[in-house]
């Protein structure tokens, strides 16, 4: 990590939450947890076969600071960035300093 200068992308980390409709049964949606800033790595992106099918993901590191809200992502949670939603795999320290930034590695279903 390049310091702050490197974190150039705006991500939205997203959290499941349960509501009710109108015959009170329980709905689940999705709601903005955190904006924050983030730099993104490509890890590697492979062909996988199912059903018959072949389909391309594509694997992402987001480095993010660290503080308390970030520290409370759980990978139940996912990334929505540029346009796409991501998948949370998981999340760790860096290895720049114990409390300065997470890595929140993700995957998306290739377009």
């Amino acid at each position: 990590m390049a310091g702050a200068g490197g974190l150039d992308r705006r991500i939205v980390i997203e959290r499941a939450t349960v509501t009710y409709n109108a015959l009170n049964a329980p709905v689940e949606t999705w709601a903005t947890y955190a904006t924050i800033w983030a730099a993104r790595k490509d890890v590697s992106d492979g062909e996988k076969l199912a059903g018959g099918q072949v389909g391309a993901s594509l694997s992402s590191r987001f480095t993010v600071r660290s503080s308390s809200k970030t520290k409370a992502i759980k990978p139940s949670d996912r990334v929505n960035y540029d346009g796409s939603i991501w998948s949370i795999f998981g999340i760790k320290e860096t290895s720049e300093g114990r409390n300065r930034y997470l890595e929140i590695t993700c995957a998306k279903d290739a377009d």
